[in-house]
């Protein structure tokens, strides 16, 4: 029970930290800094903003992700660094919530540190995966996290939505007042969210032993640029983890390419945004189960088989999407996504999980989560090369097989060693 009880509470922090994702990423914030902070502003130059301060935010952690896991793992401070960005990341949620009409500046600096904090506070969540979960364990424990993302992201998203929808039920005025309220609103339940939920794994998650706990904070700062030297030399040399982080780095870019071209699909078939908000509801609350029965069936598969099912059901969705003109299509193939896109993430990282040296989990999925930021840069460029040369925007995706192909490949190549089912404490189940 006691290892149980650790395991749920490490994964809430998944729940907690969605509602950012969801509510704040993928929900309210692009079409508020438009419409609200950015009122009157040409389309085009609004979009530049918005692509600037997530481009800048995502070279910021990419940058700064190595470096703070090392750091943590001298320290021996994974839960008191991903305490400290999460605090930073909910003030600026509640920020959000206070910035007056017309102020793109501060929405943009509000965005662009909530986006690092949230980066930032995952790797240290990430890190602590290996020691509250061992073996099979840690598959169960991946899927777990990521499927309460799924579902907690979803279910405040969808509270959050009711309340826009329907302003007067919850006390606020009809109309635009009410609407802007809503969201405003939105942002400060995020935060309120993710401090309250983030409670267990400060409360039950212990930290990790560490040996140079007392190093100063300018000694440690130098052992981390030293240890990064290291860990990429260690990489380099260990042919096995090379070649899963690349193969990774393939196949995440194709999958991060989907989930942001998904809108646009459905812009184009002709989807308003009430089917749009439908459709990444649904997704969210088809990846909840199947996501948590994918970490079930390592035990008999392990990670890697179940990975390259994903990747191959995600080959065969792109090439569909070429066909694809109706709503129900749409709808359809968001479900298909739903199924596999929590399955390939949390299996990903417990794969990783298996390979990464004890006592050095700070620094390898500090590079762990560099990868994931860099993915969807050669995505992308695929999509626009393929549409210059087929001239049709709907063949586009279909580039992206060799993003699913080439990192199925190199995936086929790693070799996954026989995991035991012992738990975090040594205990076998």
């Amino acid at each position: 029970m006691r290892t149980n009880k650790k395991i749920l509470s490490w994964a809430l922090y998944d729940w907690a930290n969605s509602a950012f994702a969801t509510t704040v990423m993928a929900g309210f914030f692009p079409v508020f800094f438009k419409q609200y902070w950015s009122a009157g502003a040409d389309a085009t130059i609004t979009t530049a903003k918005l692509g600037s301060v997530l481009s800048l935010s995502s070279l910021i952690i990419a940058v700064l992700s190595p470096t703070l896991g090392v750091m943590a793992d001298l320290k021996g401070a994974k839960k008191a660094f991903c305490a400290l960005f999460m605090l930073i990341g909910a003030a600026c949620c509640l920020w959000m919530a206070l910035i007056p009409l017309g102020g793109w500046m501060q929405a943009m600096w509000a965005y662009g540190l909530a986006m690092v904090a949230f980066a930032a506070s995952c790797v240290f969540y990430d890190a602590l995966l290996p020691s509250v979960a061992r073996g099979v364990q840690m598959d169960d424990a991946s899927s777990l996290g990521y499927g309460l993302g799924y579902l907690g992201g979803g279910v405040l998203f969808a509270i959050n939505v009711v309340v826009l929808l329907k302003p007067a039920f919850f006390g606020l005025p009809e109309g635009d007042a009410g609407q802007v309220l809503a969201i405003k609103w939105a942002f400060a339940s995020v935060a309120i969210w993710w401090l309250f939920f983030s409670i267990p794994l400060w409360k039950n998650v212990p930290e990790p032993a560490s040996e140079k706990r007392s190093l100063g904070l300018w000694p440690a700062t130098r052992e981390s640029i030293v240890g990064l030297r290291r860990t990429l030399r260690d990489i380099r040399k260990d042919r096995n983890l090379f070649f899963f982080l690349l193969a990774f780095w393939m196949y995440i870019d194709g999958v991060y390419t989907v989930m942001t071209m998904a809108v646009d699909f459905g812009l184009s078939i002709g989807l308003g945004s009430s089917d749009l908000m439908t459709a990444l509801l649904m997704v969210q609350f088809i990846a909840f189960p199947s996501t948590v029965a994918f970490g079930k069936i390592t035990g008999r598969f392990g990670c890697r088989k179940p990975i390259l099912l994903c990747i191959g059901i995600y080959a065969v969705t792109v090439v569909l999407a070429t066909r694809m003109s109706t709503t129900a299509h749409f709808f359809l193939l968001a479900a298909v996504i739903g199924l596999v896109q929590g399955g390939v993430q949390s299996l990903s990282r417990s794969l990783f999980g298996h390979m990464v040296p004890p006592g050095r989990t700070g620094e390898f999925f500090g590079f762990f989560n560099l990868i994931g930021k860099f993915a969807s840069i050669v995505g992308p460029l695929v999509v626009a090369v393929t549409v210059l040369i087929t001239g049709n925007s709907r063949y586009g995706m279909l580039g992206l097989l060799i993003l699913f192909t080439a990192g199925g490949w190199l995936l086929w190549k790693v070799q996954e060693r026989p995991i035991s089912i012992a738990t975090a404490s040594g205990d076998q189940l």
